[in-house]
């Protein structure tokens, strides 16, 4: 598929040119590392002592100051949410980058762990050369106690040799429990696994403390390779008997310190930034919401309406929900379906009966009864547990009406972030920007339009009887044709003229949208399987559409 230079800037000029900052930051202070080391006079005796060892490991600590420090940022939700919302950021461009915090926030982490082997590989060698390269001349240079010291007794009787293992230990369960199978099987394990970064914090500030490495303190007084009073190698003994060596003389021997922790200066600013959003967090939530109504509707799907005092979101927008009845430690985001307004405080989510969680939460919700349930939902009062919100968090779909057309598209349950916005079309359309939107819906089963299936007919109603059809565009699509019924209400007539049997033909939409919006900025939102997401951000990188210019948008939450 050949590439638009134009549409491929406007998807992903910004992205990368942050990629570039990021890794040439990264490969400056790797470089620059290493040179002090390898070059610098300070560190003489110690790089003939450990060789390249020691500047590949002090490199790698570099780097890893700086990603340990960065890869906090992007998790600091509250405070991209108010970034976002702020009018310092009034580039809609520069707002769709902090779309990509979670992606930069794994790339932090993938340079942490890579780094993390360079350094552990390197220190490794440095143990060994510590051992084998036992000084008699220097002794305060050494870490190891006498020559030929077993490297793992050093290992494991120093500071920086133990605080090392336990950081390698938490950070290989950390990463391996981050892979997409573990969290996509057991989400928990995830969940307790990354929490152990405090801990990893914890360790990683005193991981210095105990001063291995050391630097030459009286350069001046003690050139690096001056010749001492009795000096004990044959080259040098040859060099003291002839004329000017007197001037390389040692006017005194070496002196040494350990290197100052520097880890905390890099680390700790961001770190507190986090641990105070987490606070602020902590007591936003800490007041139960009033669970309103449970509505249990087909294909194990249920709609939760809470109430909480002065909560106001945004359409587009998501929450975090904890559950002290399943887990107290355990939160799981959700998009808001429908969102506090000014005639109605209640506000809501849908979420898909899939993973323990889930069930757990679901059987305290509703009791288990005989009622078999195939279409219309069915709505039980009894008594809820308790239910804390955290939020809500900015997210890509917020950017819907910043466009005068959009695209939204929506897979099975990825239809939450855009039914938020329906509802806001519904209350009023003249007050956004957007003038056009088009909303394509892909399902397995016919029975998943009907948790949205009022809100579309109602807004179908309401944009006819203002004149103005043409401002939806609804397209359905049903891709599981066994046992295939229909919605054969009379009131589902505007949803079932607009459903198809099998999945869209992308490039035809594509192509309707271009011809008809020339020489605009199309906004396209995707919140579905990775296959949709990957063949519409192919779209609209392409070349093929001329006038117009596509730009993705995919729903993630980090």
């Amino acid at each position: 598929m050949v590439l638009s230079f134009k549409s491929w800037f406007a998807n992903e000029g910004g992205k990368h040119f942050v990629l570039i900052l990021w890794l040439g930051a990264n490969a400056w202070l790797f470089l620059r590392t290493f040179l002090t080391y390898s070059t610098g006079q300070q560190y003489y005796y110690l790089y003939k002592m450990l060789g390249l060892g020691l500047c590949i490991s002090r490199a790698s600590a570099s780097v890893l100051n700086l990603n340990c420090s960065l890869v906090l940022l992007p998790m600091c939700r509250s405070l991209l949410t108010c970034l976002r919302g702020t009018h310092t950021l009034s580039s809609r461009g520069t707002r769709r980058l902090l779309d990509k915090s979670k992606t930069f926030h794994v790339a932090c982490g993938i340079a942490i762990c890579i780094f993390s082997v360079v350094h552990v590989s390197a220190h490794l060698v440095n143990v060994v050369n510590f051992s084998a390269f036992y000084s008699e001349d220097l002794p305060a240079l050494n870490l190891a106690r006498y020559l030929g010291e077993d490297p793992r007794m050093i290992i494991l009787t120093t500071v920086p040799g133990i605080t090392g293992v336990l950081l390698v230990v938490i950070l290989f369960l950390m990463f391996t429990a981050s892979s997409y199978c573990i969290r996509l099987s057991n989400y928990e394990i995830f969940w307790y696994t990354h929490n152990l970064f405090i801990v990893f914090y914890i360790i990683l500030m005193v991981h210095m403390v105990g001063g291995a490495l050391k630097y030459q303190t009286n350069v001046d007084t003690h050139p690096p390779g001056c010749l001492r009073p009795n000096q004990s190698s044959p080259e040098l003994q040859g060099e003291e008997l002839e004329p000017g060596n007197e001037e390389r003389r040692c006017k005194e021997e070496a002196r040494f310190n350990p290197h100052y922790p520097q880890t905390w200066m890099w680390v700790s600013g961001p770190l507190c930034l986090y641990c105070a959003e987490r606070f602020y967090r902590y007591i936003r939530s800490s007041d139960p919401v009033t669970i309103v109504t449970v509505i249990r509707h087909p294909s194990e799907v249920i709609e939760v309406r809470m109430l909480k005092r002065d909560f106001k979101a945004h359409p587009g927008q998501y929450i975090v929900l904890n559950c002290p009845g399943v887990s107290s430690f355990e939160n799981h985001p959700f998009t808001l379906t429908t969102c506090p307004t000014e005639e109605k405080e209640t506000f809501g989510v849908h979420m898909r009966v899939v993973g323990d969680w889930t069930e757990r939460f679901t059987e305290l919700l509703l009791p288990k009864t005989g009622v078999e349930l195939e279409i219309l939902p069915m709505v039980q009062q009894r008594r809820y547990p308790k239910l804390y919100v955290d939020g809500p968090f900015g997210s890509s779909s917020q950017e819907v009406f910043n466009y005068e057309v959009s695209l939204c598209v929506a897979g099975g349950i990825g239809v939450t972030p855009f039914a938020c916005v329906l509802h806001a079309l519904l209350d009023g359309w003249k007050q956004f920007r957007l003038r056009r939107l088009y909303f394509v819906w892909v399902c397995r089963e016919l029975q998943s339009f009907y948790w949205f299936s009022e809100l579309l007919c109602a807004l179908h109603h309401k944009l006819w009887q203002e004149n103005r059809p043409d401002y939806l565009n609804l397209k359905l699509f049903v891709s599981q044709t066994e046992d295939l019924q229909s919605m054969s209400e009379e009131k589902y007539r505007p949803l079932s003229s607009r459903l198809s049997i099998g999945r869209p033909r992308w490039k035809l939409l594509f192509d309707e949208i271009s011809n008809a919006n020339r020489q605009k900025h199309v906004g396209v939102f995707c919140c579905g399987p990775k296959g949709i997401s990957r063949t519409l951000h192919k779209l609209c990188n392409s070349g093929r559409y001329t006038g117009v210019t596509f730009e993705f948008n995919k729903e993630s939450f980090s």
